[in-house]
């Protein structure tokens, strides 16, 4: 191996001075490395090659190079599941009450005048349910709604009842029935029935109205009156207290139920009948409703006649609808679906015409 001082001497016989690089250079070219020493053979003589691997152990598989712009996707395809997932869960998540802002104050709703509260409104309602109940001595069934209505009641013993007469259809042979006849100068004016049908059990007792229509039945508790028309009783317990009242002439002539109407108060049940579908309606404080003269059945609010149809006489002759019952809550309205005295027009005509 040469020594320092010769790898000098040999740098310096060149015409140009070595640098760092060279002088590496020039020592490496006078450098022989020994060679590698060779293995002996074997005892037998013959040198046998490497079988290699086995067939049952696999070759390793190469890692495929990382792709940066399916990494990048994949990350966005991460990003973008995370973010929905968010979304849902402030959607499925009850809202939190946020206080009203000064800079953005929700407009009042306009209130009209005898209209209920905006998202109070009640529409009318249908009673063509069978209607079942109880009372101190007996119970009661409405069935056959409608148009063919049946009342069937069962009274115990010595439990009394009172009904229009006419209404009864059949009894058990252990009731015991009695009229009674009253007089008097309302009855005669107000066109009511001056007899009385007294029932009293043990037994059952069938009633029906005396036209096609429907029956339904008021509970009294003693703290409200109930005003009927003059066709609407049909039958009341013993604690039930009536009488007639007399309205103003604008009602007698254009409500359709004359000068005086019944009134009814106490404590009991009260059935009545309509001529057609029964329709309830109930009215909030201060709510105006419209009601055609001739389809009152019950009422406990209070009413005055005006003309519904807008307009002079013109407008209201030919709409067909000129002075009305305009009731003003709170209370209920019981309205029949049928006008007898059109109703009665019309089979006048339908039997000259025939």
């Amino acid at each position: 191996m040469p020594t320092r001082s010769k790898c000098i001497q040999n740098s310096h016989d060149r015409s140009i001075s070595p640098t760092p690089a060279d002088f590496v250079w020039i020592c490496a070219a006078q450098v022989q490395l020994p060679s590698p020493p060779t293995q002996s053979p074997p005892p037998g003589g013959t040198v046998q090659a490497y079988p290699g691997p086995p067939s049952s152990v696999s070759s390793p598989v190469p890692t495929p190079p990382v792709n940066e712009k399916q990494q990048y996707l994949q990350q966005k395809y991460v990003q973008r599941n995370a973010y929905a997932q968010q979304v849902d869960d402030a959607a499925t998540a009850t809202p939190k009450p946020r206080a009203p802002s000064l800079s953005h104050k929700t407009a009042p709703a306009v209130q009209l005048p005898g209209a209920p509260t905006p998202g109070q409104f009640v529409g009318a309602q249908a009673t063509n349910e069978d209607n079942v109940g109880t009372f101190n001595g007996g119970s009661y069934r409405i069935s056959h709604r409608d148009s063919n209505s049946l009342l069937t009641i069962q009274l115990a013993v010595g439990c009394p009842l009172k009904a229009k007469p006419g209404v009864m259809i059949a009894m058990s042979t252990t009731m015991s029935l009695r009229g009674e006849l009253t007089f008097g100068w309302k009855k005669l004016i107000a066109g009511g029935e001056l007899a009385m049908s007294h029932y009293t059990g043990p037994g059952e007792l069938l009633l029906a109205p005396s036209v096609l229509g429907d029956m339904m039945v008021l509970r009294l508790d003693g703290e409200q009156e109930w005003k009927l028309g003059r066709d609407a009783f049909v039958a009341m317990t013993s604690g039930v207290t009536h009488d007639y009242v007399r309205q103003g002439i604008a009602k007698a002539f254009f409500s359709g139920e004359g000068l005086f109407i019944y009134k009814f108060g106490g404590k009991g049940l009260l059935w009545l009948q309509s001529f057609g579908a029964i329709v309830r309606k109930d009215l909030k404080e201060k709510e105006e409703y419209f009601v055609d003269n001739g389809h009152l059945v019950g009422w406990n609010c209070k009413y005055k006649i005006e003309r519904a149809a807008a307009g002079g006489i013109i407008s209201g002759l030919s709409s067909g609808e000129g002075l009305a019952c305009r009731f003003e809550g709170p209370g209920t309205v019981y309205i029949q679906t049928r006008n007898l005295n059109v109703f009665a027009k019309q089979m006048k005509i339908s039997t000259a015409s025939g």
